[in-house]
């Protein structure tokens, strides 16, 4: 079995983060990958605090495993959200659009592990002499907001820029890319677009569906424009917002183009107008299957490729 120092830092038996997705990322989602083995994060996005706080309860009445939330920083509850996770002491925040250092110390207080998502080893530096627990780096194959560097290229250099726990996230969805990460020097891995799939994750069914039909190039970025590039399915709401931020439209009616995209795609599977954010692996998806099985999975695939590793060396 699989096991390294971020499952006995955590408590949780495999090295496997399920990521902090907003708007999908709930307790129910977060309780089954922790039952399953793995860390399951709460997401708390763009959402009041008092949406995170019920949703903590919703992870904790069906599960007695540690979970963790995730805190947008950019968000406008960020401050409301930071003190609600400290107030109920999950396991872990994750952290990521921003810097959360005016944070850090209230969570450790707290007794919470923070462990921020990185993509780059200037922020990787910075969040481990303020005290993470732990980093994510997290390559631009990635659903979501993304970085330039890729995974293949980011990991290696946060694990060679602290002595830090390293978490690899971008680009991993079975236990091939497990095994490459730790490859790379990683003691564990974040999945978000896998668990699209999961039977726990309470996306539109169209959504899930788009998913399980991707194909190898059914992702693109937009955003750069505004300098929050964002990677999504190639569906006619990312090709029209593409046209219009390289055709010259401001930047405020690009803002205003994009808000609530993101909420039409996860609860109103509006293929039109929803913008359904996941990462290149998509295409690697084919099932709808529980979230336990799917942390399972990995693990598993994982484990005879790394025993089997010795074979090309002479």
């Amino acid at each position: 079995m699989i096991e390294t120092p971020i499952c006995s830092m955590l408590g949780i038996k495999y090295p496997v983060f399920q990521g902090g997705m907003a708007w999908i990322a709930d307790g129910r989602l977060a309780a089954a990958v922790s039952n399953g083995g793995g860390l399951g994060i709460i997401a708390a996005g763009n959402a009041p605090a008092d949406y995170v706080r019920s949703e903590i309860r919703t992870a904790r009445s069906l599960t007695d495993k540690p979970f963790g939330v995730n805190i947008m920083l950019m968000s406008p509850y960020a401050d409301e959200v930071a003190a609600v996770a400290a107030e109920e002491k999950v396991a872990v925040v994750t952290t990521g659009a921003g810097n959360p250092s005016k944070y850090m110390a209230m969570w450790k207080d707290a007794g919470i592990k923070v462990i921020p998502v990185v993509a780059s080893v200037a922020m990787a530096k910075l969040m481990t002499r303020l005290g993470a627990s732990a980093l994510i780096a997290e390559g631009g194959e990635s659903g979501g907001h993304v970085g330039e560097l890729t995974t293949m290229v980011l990991v290696p250099l946060v694990v060679d820029a602290t002595d830090l726990p390293v978490i690899a996230a971008g680009g991993i969805a079975d236990g091939r890319g497990v095994a490459a990460a730790f490859m790379l020097g990683a003691v564990g891995v974040q999945m978000g677009t896998r668990f699209l799939s999961a039977e726990e994750c309470s996306i539109s069914p169209v959504y899930k569906e788009k998913i399980i039909k991707a194909g190898d190039l059914c992702t693109m970025v937009t955003g750069k424009k505004l300098g929050h590039p964002v990677r999504s399915l190639r569906t006619n709401f990312a090709r029209e917002y593409a046209k219009a931020e390289f055709g010259g439209m401001d930047d405020e009616s690009l803002e205003a183009l994009g808000v609530g995209a993101l909420r039409k795609a996860v609860k109103d599977g509006d293929i039109q107008n929803g913008c359904f954010l996941a990462g290149q692996i998509a295409a690697m998806v084919s099932k709808v299957q529980p979230a336990a099985e799917i942390v399972r999975d990995v693990i598993e695939g994982a484990e005879p490729i790394l025993r089997g590793a010795m074979k090309w060396v002479k």
